[in-house]
């Protein structure tokens, strides 16, 4: 199908128009909240698209976030047989099939790549949760609980929903949430220390080039705007300073820890683990941990 939409937060944000966009259902190129609610649409057709962005979304601004998308359908097709052959590939601006069968292989691989690091990443944060235990200041968890909990209730506002219909109730929602704001404040304060120990830091030079990687994976018309947006919000700086340090602090462990390869297939690594943050449509598994004690983990 071909789509006209804007998508607002309270309002419209850097890239979140799109003129005569081509959208193919079940592709992923939109992400899938957005795509599963035009399922069924008509050429013609007006709807109201609502979806909260990833907390670990490319775009740390928009991490989390809550966002309306006003879509008008344009015009519904279906695909036709596709050749896969060399003018295919130079179609694309590829010399032959061979190339742009490297291309989609070295794509595969990078995408299997960033989901192996995110398990390895899990499995080592788990590692440390387990093995510091310390009082976490209350102010702190209460100021991440009520971001987390304000954001639920929205969510199901939004959608007309509530506990009961996601097979919970608002106290045993509550409870999980206040845990995840202890471990994800935990979290925060131990890799904080540790990047200290280690001397750890990310300089104005290293966000910039963490801005320009981001960026970079924009369509091209939208790099320039979304830049701008960046260099004059602080909070999202911010954010994207945050996440680089983290990702410094967990390559520098990794390097410190020996970790052992196992073959899985491809459903296992796509199986979602246990959230850092409990979910809506689940209840929050309860996954035991091999507790080591602080000296062995320093």
């Amino acid at each position: 199908m071909t789509i006209n939409y804007v998508g607002k937060l309270e309002e419209a944000f850097s890239g979140s128009a799109g003129k005569d966009q081509p959208l193919v259902l079940g592709s992923s190129n939109f992400m899938p909240d957005f795509e599963n609610q035009l399922i069924g649409a008509k050429a013609g057709d007006e709807r109201q698209v609502t979806l909260t962005f990833p907390q670990n979304y490319q775009l740390a601004y928009l991490a989390g976030k809550k966002a309306t998308f006003d879509v008008t359908v344009k015009e519904v097709a279906k695909p036709g047989e596709l050749q896969i052959n060399d003018e295919t590939a130079k179609s694309l601006g590829l010399e032959s099939l061979k190339t742009l069968r490297q291309a989609v292989r070295g794509e595969i691989e990078n995408q299997f790549g960033s989901m192996t690091r995110q398990k390895v990443k899990q499995q080592l944060l788990e590692q440390l949760q387990a093995s510091y235990q310390f009082e976490v200041p209350p102010k702190l968890v209460e100021a991440e609980f009520d971001n987390s909990w304000a954001q639920v209730n929205r969510d199901l506002k939004a959608t007309g929903r509530t506990f009961a219909d996601l097979g919970t109730t608002e106290e045993k929602a509550r409870a999980d949430y206040m845990r995840f704001a202890e471990r994800r404040i935990r979290l925060g304060l131990i890799l904080v220390e540790i990047g200290k120990e280690a001397g750890i830091s990310v300089s104005d030079e290293d966000l910039q080039r963490g801005l320009l990687a981001q960026v970079g994976r924009l369509p091209a018309n939208q790099q320039q705007e979304v830049l701008g947006l960046y260099r004059s919000n602080p909070g999202a700086l911010n954010a994207l300073r945050a996440s680089m340090f983290e990702d410094k602090v967990v390559d520098y462990l990794l390097g410190k820890v020996s970790v052992t390869d196992k073959k899985v297939s491809k459903q296992e690594l796509m199986a979602a683990d246990q959230e850092l943050e409990p979910v809506a449509t689940a209840k929050p598994a309860n996954k035991a941990t091999t507790k080591k004690d602080t000296k062995d983990a320093e």
